[in-house]
């Protein structure tokens, strides 16, 4: 995983790649424990499409049993902070 990121770039992060996904979706109001397939008008490909570029830009493995830790925006910090920190040692 890319190194010494914050919380906060991570949220950022996550956010822009839901916005490529999602482009009409309105980031500002997204409710971090309400699951973005809730939120936003996406379906199971475009939450694949989210969990692969999560993925590719963060260089973690995310193993399609975790995807249900990715569903709310505050899962999915958790989850990738914790990866962060498991990868980091």
């Amino acid at each position: 995983m890319t190194p010494n990121l914050t919380t906060d770039e991570i949220k950022s992060l996550i956010l822009r790649i839901l916005g490529e996904i999602a482009p009409e979706a309105d980031l500002a109001s997204i409710k971090p424990d309400i699951s973005f397939r809730d939120q936003l008008d996406i379906d199971s490909v475009d939450f694949l499409n989210f969990a692969i570029a999560l993925h590719e830009e963060l260089r973690v493995e995310i193993p399609e049993a975790d995807y249900p830790k990715l569903a709310t925006l505050n899962g999915c910090i958790e989850y990738l902070t914790a990866q962060r920190q498991t990868s980091q040692r």
